[in-house]
């Protein structure tokens, strides 16, 4: 018995760590605190502020301030963390 349990607990641990890695995203238990800073004003009409991102780094994300784009006609998605069972994942942001 102590063996299924064991087995069952291995294969939960590896196929949450593979999910993870097959959709290019990682799993934190608490999402990280958004740092706060000014938005800077617009460099040029019709500039599309593209809010800040958070990236996987060295073992954990780490956040990437916003900035401008030139708009390409279509909209723009932000980016966001979404649950999932054993905690959060990033969900890029991405023009539509």
């Amino acid at each position: 018995m102590k063996t299924i349990s064991k087995i069952s607990t291995i294969v939960g641990v590896v196929s949450t760590l593979l999910a993870g890695c097959a959709s290019g995203s990682f799993v934190v238990r608490e999402r990280p605190v958004e740092p706060v800073y000014v938005r800077p004003s617009s460099p040029y009409a019709n500039a599309v502020w593209i809010p800040g991102e958070w990236q996987w780094r060295g073992g954990r994300y780490v956040y990437i301030n916003g900035h401008y784009e030139r708009g390409r006609n279509r909209e723009w998605i932000p980016g966001h963390w979404r649950n999932v069972p054993n905690g959060y994942v990033w969900e890029k942001g991405h023009w539509r």
